[in-house]
């Protein structure tokens, strides 16, 4: 069942008197439960691709559509509420509220919408997670991998359609970041996650069902992992 699917995207942003090009004519589909790595130089676009995607930055030209919502033509407030609902975001930096437990991290989503605690699959998720004993513990009291696996706690506690992961190891050692790669496949086996993370990382790319590359804004490469493999 097709997830994702982008039309034609493009993004343009104006600096003065110049006009920088940032996607280019990007069409993109994901079936659900898929996981897919973007991969790219700095500045190829693959970062705005993926605000793009959660509806964090609007496209100059062309469609994004979630679970068959156009979401490019949404307003600021509408874009917030679908991405708390439809869209898990993963970022490098945490982004936990420093003074709340990490149970409250984690509900937070749910709270906003003053949506009941589903506990079974709460207790599901950290306990996959591993963090299931730092729950009232402050962000500041966990190591960055702890950290993170909460932030993936947080991403999933709604159950999105799609998670987007912009480099979430990109601030982790290499224990660490395997780790977060082995978790972020765990729930794409166990929860059927549709995951689109956005990496540099050549091995963490590996870790994906699917690989595409971004250059100049433009979709350059689409392979399957096994397509790799067989070369």
């Amino acid at each position: 069942m097709e997830i994702l699917k982008c039309d034609n995207v493009r993004k343009v942003y104006d600096s003065g008197s110049n006009q920088v090009t940032a996607l280019d004519g990007i069409d993109l589909t994901v079936e659900k439960g898929e996981f897919v790595a973007v991969t790219g130089a700095s500045g190829s676009g693959k970062s705005t691709l993926l605000h793009i995607l959660g509806g964090v930055d609007q496209p100059t030209e062309g469609r994004v559509m979630v679970e068959g919502t156009d979401i490019s033509t949404m307003n600021r407030t509408q874009a917030a509420i679908f991405r708390r609902r439809k869209v898990g975001l993963v970022y490098q930096f945490y982004n936990l509220i420093p003074t709340l437990t990490i149970r409250k991290n984690i509900l937070m989503p749910l709270l906003l919408d003053k949506k009941k605690v589903n506990q079974e699959y709460f207790e599901q998720i950290v306990e996959s997670l591993g963090i299931e004993n730092r729950l009232e513990a402050l962000p500041g009291q966990l190591s960055g991998g702890q950290q993170q696996r909460a932030a993936i706690a947080r991403s999933l506690i709604y159950r999105p359609a799609i998670l987007l992961a912009d480099e979430p190891t990109g601030n982790l050692d290499r224990k660490n970041s395997v780790e977060i790669m082995d978790l972020l496949k765990l729930s794409n086996r166990n929860l059927n996650q549709t995951i689109v993370l956005i990496t540099h990382d050549e091995k963490a790319a590996l870790e994906a069902d699917r690989i595409l590359t971004i250059a100049d804004g433009k979709v350059v490469s689409d392979r399957r992992r096994n397509e790799l493999h067989d070369r």
